[in-house]
């Protein structure tokens, strides 16, 4: 079976940096994508530090956003830089920020996740902590391929292309399978 259903994914960077090489794989993902697949990339530099005063009094308009573009995504793309073995804070006050109730947009969303870093491990250690956090929200995060990109200084052109085709193939085979991911958890 042939299954067409068009997939709007949402692709998230963990860094505010505007040379940043994971917003560059966004790009790259971006142009990688499969027929079918659209990919629309969100900002989180408007996002305020989480504090639940706030919330109590209402979302602040910029989280409403987030959280609208997360609920109306049929996947996410998560791509995160590594710092101090982790996650960046931006990235996790905007999870922190969109997971709150009612209605957490995450619960039952296919996600995919990759990275891209100077050093030679390509952020394994702050996608798996950021695995662990979507457990803990109820994503459905696709296994494999996962893509770490090493070396990013050499993977990338001083315009914030990707231009090496090895790792331009992982990146199109991580979203061919988040299209067949998302399209079987959706069936």
């Amino acid at each position: 079976m042939n299954d067409t259903r068009p997939i709007k994914v949402l692709g998230i960077s963990g860094s505010l940096r505007v040379a940043s090489y994971n917003t560059a794989a966004l790009g790259a993902a971006q142009e990688l994508a499969p027929d079918g697949m659209t990919l629309e990339t969100f900002d989180l530099a408007t996002i305020p530090l989480y504090n639940d005063d706030v919330r109590a009094t209402g979302l602040p308009p910029s989280v409403e956003e987030l959280r609208d573009a997360i609920a109306g995504a049929d996947a996410l793309l998560f791509a995160t830089p590594e710092y101090n073995y982790s996650i960046p804070g931006v990235l996790k006050n905007a999870i922190d920020w969109a997971s709150r109730p009612p209605d957490q947009p995450f619960d039952g969303k296919p996600a995919a996740i990759m990275g891209a870093s100077p050093g030679k491990i390509g952020t394994a250690r702050a996608q798996y902590h950021l695995r662990q956090m979507c457990v803990f929200l109820n994503m459905h995060v696709l296994n494999k391929p996962e893509v770490m990109i090493g070396g990013a200084a050499e993977a990338f052109d001083s315009e914030g292309r990707l231009v090496d085709e090895t790792t331009r193939g992982f990146v199109g085979d991580l979203l061919s399978a988040l299209a067949a991911w998302t399209r079987r958890l959706n069936a």
